[in-house]
């Protein structure tokens, strides 16, 4: 039953969420819902229609929709978005999350606490520009800044990490950029358990760096440990993600799986006790959830504890219990709390993981036990590595688009030792704290993450294991897992139908492969890239794509992005020309000599570097029926172009506003 009530709240937060639902009226339906249900659930017969099992699933519906309206914030009426927008105002902003910075900026998720002298809530992205000389904001501080909130810029080109997105599911819709200098810091913040959680992380982390540990084994230990991965160098990080390791970096369901197994063991002597199991599985609930503490309450944290406490509990009871509805179970509790948890990466992996070793995992067991007991050790560690890997397989080609057919080896070297490596390293914190932390137990500590780091870049460096920029989209992503549970549902128990519906998933999916291929071979595409101080042209002709760039050196990601989505094979470089004749439209492209066309009237008027023209006198002479801007231009310029063409009629696109230009739609197109 858990399982049907998860799946339909579920469903509920996927509407809620795209539907963009304000919570009043789920409300309202489910104290509807709730009042018909407790007088169908008095009068439902044992036979006929269910009705009691339909209002069930109608008012996990609306509770999925209403939890993530909440989350939202969507049409509360204290939510900051129903303010002036436009004008400036003071906002008293608590910080709630330190994300990780890039070169230019340092960015935090803070909490709207007041916007001028009223009371306002909802989450908004502070951007600070990064400072090594100045002190850095900390999880709980809370700051007084004068501003006007931004919406998040969308991205400029064609299939890059749109940022947007990624934010407004979590809840966050607009941004406020300012300084250090414009903003007052509050000196005695109100405390909170995420921001105390937060601030003994660090106070862990401070006491590490005091010892001998390098600077690569330090920053593995911090994450390993710690589930703070900002030190991690990109090298290392590439590493593990190329051996398919990387889930060994981020504190999730895998550490929290072997220090419960570890905990088990180890109060065993509690059984002895009256009320021993109680009392056992109360003992070992807080050490995981004081764990989470100590690893700073990340979400992946928070996440796996609230599902092996679930689990904890099932393996108290000593009876046959259905792993299923124990992991629906903790889905429901966490989804009701974090509805937007469900659109995380992180959360589909770490389930998709877990559903898969549960269910896929006994049926390898079966298939094969060897009796020498390496051999079985052997065998159970790879098939918790197959099981979860098919679990992630469609998900992780869909999001990352590479696959490294390694992962078992570097899984088999280090997840026996991870139970050993996690024992030790608590101990190491420990000692730490207490300032008791021998150097023997820092130099071997330092030698084993030395060890497995050099495991893991051994198993990085077999490039040609590696399968990279795999294209996958959201169908295949589908027909992916109905494939991967076909198979699985058919080799468990071999019938003719199940077959079929195995065959006919593959048949499916080359189908859409094919009507891809198909539609790939007759597309042309002309694309205006946006790339700062260069001019970037993609034309696309089926699997051939050609870059045309004044500087080939500076592109980025994005050609590479672009040639994973559209499929493209071949990838030439090719200098800029001043004219492109595409089909009946002619597109000029003038750069800073400023030298006008000779032919008049030209469909498109590419300005690039900033050339030094009266643009009225252009427009008048040659009469354009388009101006488009690039990135190589500064902004300045771009802006008296801008107010020019309007004073003239003419269309105007600078892509450092409005994204990319598509030279085959009809109208300017910028991913929203």
């Amino acid at each position: 039953m858990s399982i049907k009530l998860t799946l339909w709240v579920i469903l509920g937060i996927v509407i809620g969420f795209y539907a963009d639902v304000a919570p009043l009226v789920p409300l309202t339906c489910l104290v509807l819902l709730l009042s018909v249900l407790f007088w169908t659930g008095k009068r439902q017969p044992r036979e006929g229609f269910p009705y009691f099992e339909l209002e069930t699933m109608a008012t996990s519906l609306c509770l999925g929709i209403f939890v993530v309206g909440m989350a939202t914030s969507n049409g509360m009426p204290r939510h900051y978005s129903d303010q002036d927008l436009v004008k400036k105002n003071l906002w008293h902003l608590k910080v709630r999350e330190v994300l990780k910075p890039n070169p230019y900026t340092q960015r935090y998720i803070a909490q709207v606490n007041l916007v001028g002298e009223e009371e306002k809530q909802g989450s908004i992205l502070l951007v600070l520009p990064s400072d090594s000389g100045r002190t850095k904001l900390r999880v709980d501080d809370e700051v007084f800044v004068l501003s006007r909130p931004e919406t998040i810029q969308p991205p400029l080109n064609p299939y890059q990490f749109n940022y947007k997105d990624y934010l407004e599911k979590q809840g966050v819709y607009h941004q406020i950029r300012s300084n250090l200098e414009s903003i007052v810091i509050e000196k005695n913040p109100s405390p909170t358990l995420l921001g105390k959680a937060q601030g003994f992380r660090e106070h862990i982390i401070s006491k590490l760096k005091k010892e001998n540990f390098g600077g690569d084994e330090l920053a593995v230990i911090q994450a390993l440990l710690l589930g703070q991965r900002d030190d991690i160098s990109e090298s290392t990080y590439d590493n593990y993600k190329n051996a398919g390791a990387v889930h060994i970096l981020a504190v999730s369901g895998l550490h929290v799986g072997i220090l419960l197994l570890l905990l088990q063991f180890l109060l065993t002597p509690l059984e002895r006790l009256p009320k021993g199991k109680t009392l056992k599985l109360v003992v070992i609930v807080l050490l995981l959830w004081t764990y989470a503490f100590v690893a700073g309450l990340s979400p992946s944290i928070v996440r796996a504890v609230t599902m092996f406490s679930f689990l904890a509990y099932s393996m108290s009871l000593n009876r046959p219990t259905n792993s299923f509805n124990i992991i629906a179970l903790s889905i429901l509790t966490i989804l009701l709390v974090k509805p937007l948890f469900l659109f995380q990466v992180g959360f589909q992996m770490s389930y998709a993981a877990v559903f898969a070793i549960v269910w896929i995992y006994p049926k390898l067991q079966r298939f094969w036990f060897p009796e020498n007991i390496v051999i079985r050790k052997t065998w159970q560690l790879l098939s918790v590595s197959v099981a979860a890997q098919l679990g992630v397989l469609p998900i992780s080609l869909f999001y990352f688009h590479q696959f490294p057919a390694l992962f078992f080896v570097s899984n088999l070297l280090i997840i026996p030792f991870l139970g050993l490596i996690l024992g030790l390293g608590v101990l190491v914190i420990a000692l730490a704290l207490a300032d008791l932390l021998p150097a023997f137990l820092v130099d071997g500590f330092n030698w084993t993450i030395r060890m497995m780091n050099s495991i893991v870049g051994w198993v990085a460096r077999q490039e040609s294991f590696i399968i990279k920029d795999i294209p996958f989209d959201a169908v295949q992503l589908v027909l992916g897992y109905f494939i991967a549970i076909a198979l699985v549902t058919f080799l468990s128990r071999p019938k003719w139908k199940m077959g079929l519906v195995f065959f006919g998933g593959i048949m499916v999916f080359q189908v859409w492969n094919i009507w891809n291929e198909t539609q790939l071979q007759q597309k042309e595409a002309l694309v205006l890239a946006h790339k700062s101080r260069n001019t970037v042209l993609l034309h696309q002709t089926g699997r051939n794509l050609k870059i045309l760039s004044t500087d080939t050196t500076n592109l980025g990601s994005l050609a590479l992005d672009y040639a994973v989505a559209e499929r493209i094979q071949n990838t030439t470089l090719s200098p800029l020309k001043n004219s492109y004749l595409m089909g009946q439209k002619r597109l000029y492209i003038m750069d800073s000599l400023g030298l006008f066309p000779l032919e008049k009237q030209p469909d498109y008027v590419l300005l690039t570097q900033s050339p030094k023209i009266n643009l009225g006198r252009l427009l008048d002479s040659i009469g354009p029926k388009m101006i488009l801007a690039d990135g190589s231009n500064y902004k300045n310029v771009v802006l008296r172009w801008k107010k020019t063409c309007a004073q003239k009629g003419i269309p105007f696109h600078y892509t450092g506003e409005k994204g990319y230009f598509d030279f085959n739609a009809d109208i300017p197109k910028a991913t929203r």
